[in-house]
C-alpha cells in the first residue's frame, strides 16, 4: 500500500497538507503516515527536566494527531498512523522515507507569507537528492473546495 507522508507541526499550512493527503489516500486506496519531529534543542536542560519536557512534547503531539486522525477516519475513511522522531526535521523526514518503503509521496503545506514556503520545504529542496519519492506541495491558502477538486 502506498502511503502519503505528512509532517505534523504547528503551522497553519499543515492543515491543508493533512486534508490533501487524506483525500488522495481515500481516492487511491492508500494510507497516511503523519510524522512529527521533536527538535533536539528542546531538551538541553537537566536530565530530569529534559525527560519531563520530552514526555510533554509527545503528549501534545498525540493530542494534535488525534484531531486530524478523527477527521480522517470520519470524513475520508482513512486510519492514519503516527510516527514520532527526535532530531532535526529534514534529516528525520529523509531518514523516515528511506526506512519505510511504503511511503510513496511526501505532502507538505507551503506557507503563504513573503518569507517563502517555509523552512522544511526550503531545506528539502536543497537536500532533495536524499529523497527517493516525489514531494507534493499544497498551498497553505488553498480553499477546502479547491482541495477537493484537485484530489
Amino acid at each position: 500500500m502506498r502511503k502519503f507522508l505528512v509532517v505534523l507541526d504547528d503551522s497553519r499550512e499543515c492543515l491543508n497538507a493533512m486534508r490533501f493527503a487524506a483525500m488522495r489516500a481515500a481516492n487511491t486506496g492508500g494510507g497516511v503516515a503523519i510524522l512529527s519531529v521533536i527538535p533536539p534543542d528542546e531538551f538541553n536542560h537537566w536530565i530530569g527536566v529534559g525527560a519531563v519536557m520530552r514526555e510533554e512534547a509527545r503528549e501534545r503531539i498525540h493530542a494534535h494527531f488525534e484531531v486530524f486522525a478523527k477527521w480522517m477516519r470520519d470524513k475520508q475513511g482513512v486510519d492514519p498512523e503516527l510516527v514520532i522522531r527526535e532530531g532535526d526535521a529534514v534529516p528525520e523526514i529523509i531518514s523516515h522515507v528511506q526506512s519505510d518503503p511504503e511511503v510513496g509521496v511526501l505532502v507538505l503545506g507551503a506557507a503563504v507569507d513573503k518569507k517563502g514556503p517555509g523552512p522544511i520545504i526550503t531545506q528539502l529542496m536543497r537536500n532533495s537528492s536524499g529523497l527517493p519519492i516525489p514531494i507534493t506541495v499544497v498551498p497553505g491558502d488553498m480553499s477546502k473546495e479547491r482541495l477537493e477538486a484537485v484530489t
